[in-house]
């Protein structure tokens, strides 16, 4: 055997290679985190609890085994960050940017691997929505980081820079991660600035706007407000997103924080709309609020943000396509579509596939936490529907658990932020792909 069929042989796919770079930072970010001058009592922390917290960074989740702020040192949180940036543009995208700044020449396989980590449509001109994605996301931060800066300079000091800056970026990468333990009590998240509209504001916009997409931001720059002329796909994403939104928000504000006063009911309702969709902070004690708003949580927490974000979950166009489909179904529909355009077969069975892909992960996960554990199946399903859907809200469980429990969270966590597609095609070779199809059977369901 030559060595040009070995190299052919032992070629990477796409998807392999996005595993793989998420894998890698993974690691890094673990040892870096384990070693002493992470912490503020400069003890090494233990590497299982280091790669939970690694991987949290990374996958943009939120779940964490120590406060962020009374346990890591300020090493340990700009390493905290660090993964965070990198988990939110993607590892490959993080990698491109590098080579596009040391001017090396970017071959085919390499745009085609930066086409399935961004889920740009087409391999023509991802080199040129790269550059787009990195600038926006580096400006929104920094206006972000900026309009907070008064107000936490204010009530922190100096110090309120580093935590304007943390915040912003974690709110845009929908990673969740905060640093106010020191001030409102460990894993107090955004609770000491819930009736503070600026805060509130800036955070629920950051989250948004991370969680629509790079391509829904490329539709934006390019048509302006003529939204006719958008692609479906950014038309989808935008009305699914805001009805994701204002439902939920109603609910929340019919049936829960009924002791709050109105203005501050309406903010913490609106709040806790927008942050399931993968972001993880919280304003309000999430163990007092009823069951059907916690139900509510986990759906958005499964469902997530939209294709091309910095958010995880099953994705909003996901939802909206099975949601189509099953309205296509009860009105006897040959086709599925959207706005006068018709979608292709294989997008629903592909939509299918992941539903069943995440509710496996999330009903499967929690049951085995739940026995090795001995705990109450609804607190694990809320843990697990955070985990998978990279959200990082917790009811105080995760801090709790044994070592088994974290690495099945850490396993969602992962599966969740690289997709469960990602996998599954980064685990078939495209030699066991065949066209040939069986005979027709029929079979009833409903």
């Amino acid at each position: 055997m030559d060595g040009m069929t070995i190299k052919k042989k032992f070629r990477l796919t796409a998807f392999q290679k996005i595993i793989i770079g998420f894998a890698a930072v993974i690691l890094v970010g673990a040892v870096l985190l384990s070693l002493p001058i992470a912490t503020h009592t400069r003890a090494a922390t233990p590497f299982n609890e280091a790669l939970f917290t690694s991987t949290s960074a990374v996958c943009v989740t939120g779940l964490v085994v120590h406060d962020t702020a009374t346990h890591w040192s300020l090493f340990g949180q700009v390493v905290i960050l660090v993964m965070i940036q990198i988990g939110g543009l993607g590892v490959i995208t993080v990698a491109a940017a590098f080579a596009i700044v040391a001017r090396r020449k970017i071959s085919i396989m390499q745009r085609s691997t930066m086409q399935e980590a961004i889920s740009a449509p087409k391999i023509g001109g991802v080199v040129r929505l790269t550059v787009f994605i990195l600038l926006m996301t580096f400006l929104f931060e920094g206006i972000g980081a900026a309009a907070m800066m008064p107000e936490f300079i204010a009530r922190f000091g100096a110090r309120g820079i580093w935590m304007s800056i943390f915040h912003s970026i974690s709110a845009f990468c929908n990673a969740g991660f905060d640093i106010m333990g020191n001030d409102g009590g460990a894993y107090s998240s955004l609770s000491l600035f819930r009736v503070s509209p600026l805060v509130n504001i800036v955070v629920m916009l950051l989250i948004t706007i991370g969680g629509i997409g790079y391509l829904t931001w490329d539709d934006v720059r390019e048509n302006g407000l003529r939204l006719k002329r958008y692609r479906m796909q950014t038309k989808v994403i935008l009305v699914t997103s805001a009805i994701l939104i204002v439902v939920p928000a109603v609910l929340f504000f019919c049936f829960d924080f009924k002791g709050l006063p109105f203005g501050e009911r309406l903010t913490v309702s609106l709040f806790q709309a927008i942050t399931p969709r993968t972001a993880g902070f919280n304003t309000a004690d999430l163990s007092e609020m009823t069951g059907a708003g916690r139900s509510i949580m986990i759906v958005l927490m499964l469902i997530g943000g939209s294709p091309g974000s910095t958010a995880g979950g099953m994705k909003t166009t996901t939802a909206a396509v099975l949601f189509a489909n099953m309205i296509a179904v009860f009105r006897r529909k040959e086709d599925t579509g959207f706005f006068k355009r018709r979608i292709d077969r294989s997008v629903s069975k592909s939509a299918l596939a992941i539903l069943m892909l995440y509710l496996t992960l999330f009903v499967g996960g929690a049951a085995l936490i739940s026995t090795i554990e001995g705990l109450d199946m609804g607190v694990c399903l809320f843990e697990t529907a955070s985990a998978v859907g990279t959200v990082g809200l917790s009811l105080g469980l995760t801090p709790t658990l044994g070592l088994a429990s974290q690495i099945i969270l850490m396993l969602l966590m992962f599966l969740g932020r690289v997709g469960g597609l990602t996998i599954i095609y980064a685990a078939v070779s495209d030699k066991n792909y065949y066209n040939s199809r069986f005979p027709l059977g029929k079979i009833t369901v409903g």
